[in-house]
């Protein structure tokens, strides 16, 4: 266990550990010796001359000082190397899932990671703060009593060495069959844990479907199934715990036999034996503690186990000697892509220009979020190159690329600060002049004026307390801020009311200017000022081509951009809107509406 966790820590690490655990063991050893001197105090009490007993019960007492003193500084360590680890753990944790392609992250992979980077890192850590020390000492103060029975009484001591090895069986055969349950009860919790994330993200659809009353089956099934998981783990360690109280009492019986019989034949005294038998019930209580530690320290290690395995999960490999793209055109070649056996993208050949925009449409689960993530290097392609400048992103450093593209989600992620915060993120050291011109042009300063906080109001976690509109108007200042030279946009309008829509739009005609754009959008308000549009079917490019080009051809474009247009009205209602065109706005409410559209059609 000290071996994983010194592989998770690292090597700058390992000195402290080893030193903590060194003055653990000094500590264990410093209090059976103290026991030790019970001896020769017995001896003395119960022998002619009690007064004798004055300077063993002096060094008794100096060196359960000393045991007290070494106690105090071996746990003082284990609580600082403990917090100093946890520390380190957390920022390795962090910068190791940054690195992870995002087809890691998922639904179970989230339940997993929410319970290591809680639960899982606090108990991995644990270990030098609060478990090894009295795991240590029930190991090695009963070895040392055992050492020091020999040296008094070689039949006494002999007999408890020979409980050593049945006590050692006795816990491996505890943890080899504790391993098993301990391993689902972990599964069942991950699952427990995403299924309970899930209940809160489906909030929304359960309520407005009325089915809030209701039991969530998936949640309900998941929760079941972790309790009779940690059912069976108990009920396979109990036979450890039963075990080694029963093998503890009877090594005592057995020497407290052994002892009268040898004090019966003269071949021990009284106090002697007193004084061993002191000494071994001693032993007992830490050996019997060994089940509870041991339990502590086997969950801790299966812990660790798991993080280590996450750790040991390869990030996508770096450029070892990284290359800086002079351009910032992009190219998809012959690009395929598969995710869970399933070919998502197939040898999908794109090109965009420099200053240039592309646009790329279709149905739904035809690959299109999939090519910015790509371009983004949040996967890497199975086959074929994406390129910026004629680079591959496999060659260019992370930072490089990242710090060359700026993404505007459909699905907005804030984190829970002040709308500031959230718009500096795209670049930190940004001034607050450069942070106000870059929420003007995104229109955010709207926002920012009726908020009773105003730059300083709390956005919430993910953004819970902006609508949809506001938050996107904050990812598009946080884009303009960034001024990357790429700009990938997805699907940024498609759930938006009319007014933050065109702010939206606004804010994104300001983004794209001079810079090269690949978007993915269904409304097509802004795919028609595209200078190339690709319509992308089943991971392939069906056609592709300028806005009139692909009308004039009246294929799947053409179908497409039909479906957007607005439903033509009724004569009688196109007559009503004539009539009342020439009225004022007290009569708005007179005139038929004519902005319905279809129920799946773009704008």
């Amino acid at each position: 266990m000290i071996r994983t966790l010194l592989n998770l820590l690292g090597p700058d690490h390992a000195p402290p550990v080893r030193r903590t655990i060194a003055l653990m063991t000094a500590t264990a050893v410093a209090e059976g010796l103290s026991y030790a001197l019970l001896v020769p105090v017995l001896r003395a009490l119960f022998g002619n001359t009690p007064a004798d007993a004055r300077p063993w019960l002096v060094a008794f007492g100096a060196a359960v000082t000393a045991y007290a003193a070494l106690r105090y500084t071996s746990d003082l360590s284990g609580f600082r190397v403990g917090t100093t680890l946890l520390r380190g753990v957390y920022h390795r944790f962090g910068d190791h899932l940054a690195r992870l392609p995002l087809g890691w992250f998922t639904a179970r992979r989230v339940g997993e990671v929410s319970v290591l980077a809680g639960q899982g890192v606090l108990q991995a850590m644990s270990v030098l703060a609060h478990l090894l020390a009295p795991f240590i000492s029930a190991a090695v103060t009963p070895l040392t009593i055992v050492v020091v029975m020999l040296a008094y009484n070689r039949p006494l001591g002999l007999a408890a060495l020979v409980a050593v090895p049945v006590v050692a069986a006795v816990q491996v055969w505890t943890g080899r069959a504790t391993a098993a349950g301990d391993a689902e009860r972990a599964e069942r919790g991950d699952e427990a844990t995403a299924r309970v994330v899930e209940y809160l993200q489906a909030q929304p659809v359960l309520r407005s479907g009325g089915r809030t009353g209701e039991r969530f089956q998936a949640l309900d099934e998941a929760l079941t199934g972790l309790q009779h998981a940690a059912r069976r783990s108990i009920l396979s360690a109990l036979p450890g715990v039963l075990g080694l109280s029963l093998m503890v009492q009877a090594i005592f019986t057995a020497l407290l036999t052994l002892g009268a019989y040898l004090a019966l034949g003269g071949q021990a005294g009284a106090a002697e034996l007193i004084a061993i038998l002191v000494l071994a019930a001693r032993c007992a209580d830490p050996v019997l503690s060994l089940a509870d530690s041991g339990g502590e320290l086997r969950a801790a290690r299966f812990e660790l186990a798991r993080l280590d395995a996450v750790l040991r999960t390869e990030p996508l490999p770096e450029a070892p000697e990284p290359v800086q793209p002079a351009r910032h055109d992009v190219e998809f070649a012959f690009v395929t892509f598969r995710r869970n056996g399933r070919t998502v993208l197939d040898e999908v050949s794109l090109s965009v220009p420099e200053g240039r925009r592309l646009a790329v449409v279709g149905p739904s689960g035809a690959g299109k979020s999939t090519l910015l993530q790509l371009l983004a290097r949040f996967h890497d392609v199975d086959a074929g190159a994406v390129r910026v400048g004629g680079v591959d992103v496999r060659a260019i450093a992370t930072d490089d690329l990242m710090a060359r593209i700026a993404v505007v989600f459909q699905d907005v992620y804030l984190f829970d600060g002040t709308i500031e915060e959230n718009v500096r993120l795209g670049r930190p050291g940004a001034s607050d002049s450069e942070v106000r011109a870059a929420a003007a042009a995104a229109r955010l300063d709207e926002v920012v004026e009726r908020l009773p906080g105003g730059w300083s109001a709390n956005v919430g976690e993910g953004g819970a307390l902006l609508s949809g509109g506001e938050r996107q108007r904050v990812s598009i200042a946080r884009a303009l801020l960034k001024n990357a030279p790429i700009v990938l946009l997805d699907e940024v309008t498609s759930a938006l009311d009319p007014i933050n829509e065109a702010a939206v739009h606004e804010g994104i005609d300001r983004l794209m200017a001079g810079r090269t754009v690949v978007m993915v959008a269904h409304r097509l308000r802004t795919v028609q000022r595209a200078d190339r549009i690709a319509f992308l079917d089943g991971g392939r490019i069906a056609e592709s081509g300028t806005h009139e080009e692909l009308l004039r051809r009246n294929a799947r474009y053409a179908g497409f951009w039909t479906a957007s247009l607005p439903l033509p009205l009724p004569p009688a209602t196109e007559r009503l809107r004539a009539a009342t065109d020439h009225l004022g706005p007290a009569t708005d409410h007179l005139r038929p509406a004519t902005d319905h559209r279809r129920k799946d059609a773009p704008a």
